[in-house]
């Protein structure tokens, strides 16, 4: 697996495993996905770093790192992650977290934190854990699901330094 920035020409395949997530409705706070080419362009392109993963020679994954914050908080980074769903289970998500806090620390960030962790998300819950993040506690009903219904998210954070 090759952990690389995005081009464009990788845009199509970008936004097809983007908005898969956001449709499913049951991880990413988005309600639409990206509606063409210029939008996913326009977005990927404002991030701090925007990564693919790629086996052989196809787009299996990518991610999103840019500020949390602003001005006195701009230090503390925060990630989404978005991985094909044929392709769940193979370690993806994990070689893109890796990645993403090697590109943080180099950005100069000196923490990242993911504000709203699903609590179904158990892949991802476990995962976090394993890479020696915190949970920061629980936010009761903190997620609105496609279906209605809402969900417990749990904030993360770990130290860059």
């Amino acid at each position: 697996m090759e952990i690389r920035a995005f081009e464009d020409d990788d845009l199509p395949r970008m936004m097809e495993i983007w908005n898969e997530v956001v449709e499913s409705g049951d991880a990413f706070p988005q309600e639409y996905g990206l509606g063409g080419i210029d939008e996913a362009l326009g977005f990927f392109s404002s991030q701090s770093r925007t990564a693919v993963a790629v086996v052989d020679g196809a787009i299996v994954g990518l991610y999103i790192l840019h500020p949390n914050n602003v001005g006195r908080c701009r230090h503390i980074a925060n990630a989404s992650y978005a991985v094909s769903s044929r392709q769940r289970g193979k370690h993806i998500g994990e070689a893109l977290v890796r990645d993403s806090l090697r590109a943080a620390r180099e950005l100069g960030f000196r923490i990242l934190q993911f504000n709203a962790v699903v609590a179904s998300n158990e892949r991802a819950l476990r995962l976090y854990r394993t890479l020696g993040f915190h949970q920061l506690g629980t936010i009761p009903d903190g997620f609105r699901m496609k279906d209605g219904s809402y969900a417990d998210i749990i904030p993360h954070w770990i130290a860059l330094l």
